[in-house]
């Protein structure tokens, strides 16, 4: 059903081959972040929604089509639906998992609505979960899902036309024009050491001004087995964040003119398995998830993740198999698109992608911590992820089973806090690009709701402040890269608990930046 990416602060879902979280997990999410939702989000009474029916519009009908098939748990009646929206095969065992999870949803209220767009507030049965779904379609029959987005909310006010956004149960901290950098970092502190106490964060926040840190704590465990403490050199699980690597990457390839964002996939890779690929993707669709590929979460990469080291042992998994969707449809988010790219940074660069991005990225920005580590060589200084999906009781466990032996260029590798900064000052002083694809990368090309996805990089405005960067998440793996473009700060947020509790930090750093400037 929905695939999950988790950019921006809001839980990002999208049909097709997605990873992410919410974006928003794998490496990046799939519908594994709805069970995350429905194990992590307060529990509340349940409230009758007695005839609650969506308008009679593009979008409204299409959300009611398929809460309807969805809700009746039943494969083929799902397989019909997504035939009949223009939608993979694939997209019907994510529904079915997610409906073991949740058992169904209740709409239970319209938040807001136009022809094309649909904001609503459900619940599910099950657990009885409070969620706030939005989803648009596409100006066209069929009228297929373009994009869905879904972030936890709080028990709606029967006297309030909306729920309340965030559903984290905390006080957000109050943003004010003309906050001092002091203010700022009292009013973050004060709020994550409550989520601490709660035991809601374990992991290191940093924020910086003008490249240079002006907040950074580390909380938590680090790994609860042996009570190592978090501390601001631990390195944590990027999850989807190597995707901003991976295009730099490409991008530094293409400034010195070794290849073209619109060459295609076999002028590279001409013994690329599907044939279709390799004549028809380009370079900028595999960047900017309109290549039509999925991702490689299926039963191969369950068979062999614990002995992946390379990215020709990912290209395996997913090469040979058909397409989704026919290229340059429509956004999709691909965790497979960005594997081909390491395999064209391979073959153009006569090295591995591992050996390129140490030497021509890690290296020049000084990110001394930051590698796709193998597993199996047990590396120091890694934080254990602890996730509740699957705990069953509440708790927490190691997230150790569910992770590939070694992350690539979708995803996966390890970093720190210090490092993402690095990254950033580097970037914006054009040590790794120059002015002109620094900007190429970073400038949003394909709309993904309020939001745009450029070259590895997302792209949004939020309370009239320019912000850029990318995260990643999968159970018990959080990490936030978000720069503030126009107003000089860095925030990196990492976590080894679930991202859906990174991601209510994530939004009150944005509103104490963007609303306080």
């Amino acid at each position: 059903m929905l695939r999950v990416s988790k950019l921006f602060g809001n839980v990002r879902c999208r049909p097709g081959g997605f990873m992410k979280t919410g974006g928003f997990v794998k490496t990046s999410c799939t519908a594994t972040i709805f069970a995350l939702m429905l194990g992590l989000i307060g529990t509340t009474a349940a409230q009758t929604a007695a005839d609650v029916k969506p308008p009679d519009t593009p979008a409204g009908r299409t959300l009611a089509g398929f809460l309807a098939a969805f809700n009746t748990g039943e494969a083929d009646t799902l397989r019909r639906f997504h035939k009949e929206h223009g939608d993979g095969e694939q997209l019907v065992q994510e529904d079915l998992n997610f409906y073991n999870q949740s058992g169904g949803l209740k709409l239970v209220r319209v938040i807001q609505s136009s022809d094309y767009t649909i904001e609503v507030l459900v619940q599910s049965n099950k657990n009885e979960r409070w969620l706030r779904l939005s989803m648009e379609v596409e100006k066209h029959t069929p009228y297929a899902i373009a994009d869905i987005r879904v972030q936890p909310s709080s028990r709606p006010d029967d006297n309030q036309s909306s729920a309340k956004p965030g559903g984290d149960g905390e006080q957000a901290p109050s943003a004010q024009k003309n906050m001092t950098d002091a203010q700022i970092v009292s009013s973050v502190a004060a709020y994550l050491d409550e989520l601490v106490k709660q035991d809601k964060f374990s992991g290191v926040v940093l924020i910086a001004k003008n490249g240079k840190p002006i907040f950074e704590k580390a909380y938590g465990l680090a790994n609860k087995s042996k009570n190592v403490a978090n501390n601001n050199e631990t390195k944590f699980n990027l999850g989807s964040m190597n995707k901003m690597f991976t295009a730099v990457a490409i991008a530094q390839l293409v400034q010195a003119g070794k290849l073209s964002f619109e060459d295609t996939v076999g002028k590279y890779l001409p013994d690329y398995p599907n044939k279709e690929v390799a004549a028809k993707v380009t370079i900028h669709q595999l960047l900017t998830h309109t290549s039509g590929l999925g991702s490689y979460w299926n039963a191969r990469f369950d068979a062999r993740k614990a002995s992946i080291r390379s990215v020709s042992d990912y290209l395996a998994l997913f090469a040979d198999e058909p397409a989704p969707l026919e290229p340059g449809k429509r956004f999709q988010y691909s965790n497979s698109g960005y594997i081909v790219l390491g395999a064209i940074i391979e073959k153009v660069s006569g090295k591995s992608y591992y050996d390129y991005v140490r030497e021509h990225i890690y290296k020049p920005a000084g990110m001394n911590d930051t590698d796709a580590y193998e597993m199996t060589a047990e590396p120091s200084n890694l934080a254990m992820g602890y996730t509740a999906e699957g705990a069953g009781d509440g708790g927490r466990h190691e997230n150790g089973a569910t992770r590939p032996n070694r992350g690539g260029p979708a995803g996966g590798g390890y970093s720190t806090v210090e490092d993402l900064l690095k990254f950033h000052v580097a970037l914006r002083d054009h040590k790794l690009l120059n002015e002109k694809y620094t900007e190429l990368v970073t400038t949003g090309k394909v709309s993904m709701g309020g939001a745009k996805y450029a070259y590895g990089f997302g792209e949004e405005i939020i309370n009239g402040k320019r912000v850029i960067g990318h995260n990643g998440g999968a159970p018990g793996i959080g990490s936030d890269l978000s720069m503030y473009a126009d107003l000089g700060y860095t925030a990196v947020v990492m976590t080894n608990y679930d991202p859906l509790l990174m991601m209510p930090v994530v939004r009150k750093i944005r509103e104490m930046i963007t609303l306080s400037r």
